[in-house]
């Protein structure tokens, strides 16, 4: 759910988190976090000027960890708890990094031809698979429900092939034929039991079983032109998928509930011909039957730009369903959505995310409602003196020994809770240190 923008556009990067309740943006200055919890008011919940030239920033749900990468030093990641302004740690990579997903079990970090699997409750590093095809644009896709942890991307430079890998087990899973060509486009639904898939062409999006592989579903985008797909995201009861490119038409599919059960005898006669009209697909050319099988769109957009780079998010604010836009010249547009009868959108609000933000600091925690004491919010003691000691790499399946790479890293001084998350357990291990160098055996 990230986009880096092209120059000279006002904001070089934006992202949503997991579950679509906030906004980042990244500009030459720093970074921003954003509220989405209403349509009229646009909640600025934090702004770091601390680290310029931002190209990616990612925040874990509602939490305070955010992680930060800059173009003056593109092949470090730094992790931070930012209501209280601390480093949780960094890590240094052999190549730029090109993207970054999260999580409440793993932070995966993408370079070009290799990727990376941290455990974020300790930031350990698990996992590195090296040699994977070339990735130009860090393409990539964690599932957001941590009792699977799949993560999907490329398995070839030159076709769609997807390549599927539990980030639980630390194994690889299967790979999907998704297209003939190479792929553009990757996104899970919220459960983790679908996956979305677009080529470089741009014009057909199919959505496969998880971990099976299986195709569900077959959208067609459009015929009269190849496009570039910038967002691919489903909403977050995986009633619909949204696609939305470099031209200004922005996509709603509607994934019908799939059954196998259909009666002996159709009964009427616009059923009976729809029988016969599936029948007769049987015996077409592939291409002409995957045609006539297809769904056109539920719902559409129509921007009032072209050419942008634009995300897309589907969520519900204030109890109705939403299409959200962001745009690269630094705007979000806020759309109502009919999830019955579909049809174009209606535009209700259009924010500015480069104007004098309202700072909100507490406005998502006074949303919430009270919780009970859990293990998130079990504060560690602050250490006044901090000890210097450096975390190797860790790998379930030997680490170095066996060919992982391990990055440089750094721990923040004193450990970090990030006690206003109620779902996820504070980081323990962050502790002051010297880098370590990287290893590969």
């Amino acid at each position: 759910m990230e986009a880096a923008a092209e120059a000279p556009a006002a904001l070089s990067c934006f992202s949503y988190n997991q579950d679509c309740t906030s906004l980042a943006i990244g500009t030459t200055t720093g970074y921003r976090l954003f509220s989405l919890s209403s349509v009229e008011q646009l909640d600025q919940v934090h702004e770091s000027n601390e680290i310029p030239d931002v190209y990616i920033v990612e925040r874990l749900f509602s939490s305070s960890l955010v992680v930060v990468v800059s173009h003056a030093k593109p092949q470090q990641m730094n992790v931070y708890h930012f209501k209280k302004g601390t480093e949780i740690c960094n890590y240094s990579y052999s190549s730029h990094i090109l993207s970054i997903r999260l999580n409440r079990q793993r932070l995966v970090v993408c370079l070009e031809e290799s990727i990376y699997i941290h455990n974020i409750k300790d930031m350990k590093l698990l996992k590195t698979i090296l040699d994977t095809p070339p990735n130009t644009t860090g393409l990539c896709a964690l599932s957001i429900n941590h009792a699977n942890s799949y993560l999907a991307y490329p398995g070839s430079a030159t076709s769609g092939e997807i390549a599927l890998y539990d980030g639980n087990t630390l194994k690889t899973a299967c790979t999907i034929p998704a297209h003939d060509g190479p792929l553009a486009a990757l996104a899970f639904n919220s459960t983790g039991s679908k996956l979305a898939s677009a080529s470089e062409k741009g014009t057909v999006i199919r959505v496969f079983s998880i971990p099976g592989g299986q195709k569900l579903y077959e959208f067609r985008r459009g015929m009269k032109r190849y496009v570039n797909i910038s967002s691919l995201v489903f909403s977050m009861d995986s009633q619909f998928l949204c696609a939305s490119s470099n031209t200004e038409t922005v996509h709603i599919f509607k994934l019908e509930h799939l059954t196998d059960s259909r009666p002996e005898e159709p009964p009427t006669w616009s059923g009976y011909m729809g029988k016969m009209f599936q029948a007769a697909t049987n015996y077409l050319p592939a291409q002409v039957s995957g045609m006539m099988s297809q769904d056109r769109a539920f719902a559409t957009v129509r921007l009032n730009i072209s050419g942008q780079r634009n995300i897309c998010a589907l969520s519900t604010i204030q109890k109705l369903p939403r299409l959200l836009v962001t745009t690269s010249d630094g705007h979000l547009y806020i759309y109502n959505l009919n999830p019955q009868d579909g049809g174009e959108c209606v535009l209700i609000k259009n924010h500015s995310l480069l104007g004098s933000g309202k700072m909100e600091e507490n406005k998502e925690n006074d949303l919430q409602p009270p919780v009970p004491q859990s293990y998130a919010a079990t504060v560690a003691r602050q250490s006044t003196v901090p000890s210097t000691s450096t975390m190797p790499g860790y790998s379930e399946d030997g680490g170095a020994l066996r060919g992982e790479v391990i990055p440089e890293h750094e721990f923040a001084t004193g450990p970090v809770c990030l006690d206003d998350e109620n779902e996820f357990p504070p980081i323990i291990l962050c502790r002051g240190g010297q880098p370590g160098k990287a290893k590969r055996s």
